[in-house]
């Protein structure tokens, strides 16, 4: 199973220690998590670090981490920083939840 959560336009410094709280509430939850990045234009590194710890938490529970609609510079970064092959990145959500199994809810 997997759950979506959201994050906003930015994943930085002034946000990642919530944004990690609330997609390792998932992940504690023994869930999956697909994190809907669709609003997301930037991702500092204080990000990558959220995104990469929890994917780690994810690996350690044999849970996933699903990226969607990752925008393109977001894409360079963690493609640049070889993060990107770590993730399952989906254009849609709709292509997420049926490479998840998941039903439209």
């Amino acid at each position: 199973m997997a759950e979506i959560y959201k994050i906003g336009a930015s994943l930085d410094s002034t946000n990642s220690p919530k944004e990690q709280e609330q997609i390792l509430k998932v992940l504690e939850s023994g869930n999956s998590v697909i994190i809907d990045m669709s609003d997301t234009t930037y991702v500092s590194s204080a990000g990558l670090r959220v995104l990469l710890y929890s994917y780690k938490v994810a690996m350690s529970k044999d849970l996933k981490v699903y990226l969607v609609g990752v925008c393109d510079d977001v894409k360079d970064v963690m493609d640049l920083t070889g993060f990107i092959e770590h993730f399952d990145i989906y254009e849609t959500m709709e292509e997420c939840k049926a490479a998840c199994g998941l039903n439209d809810k």
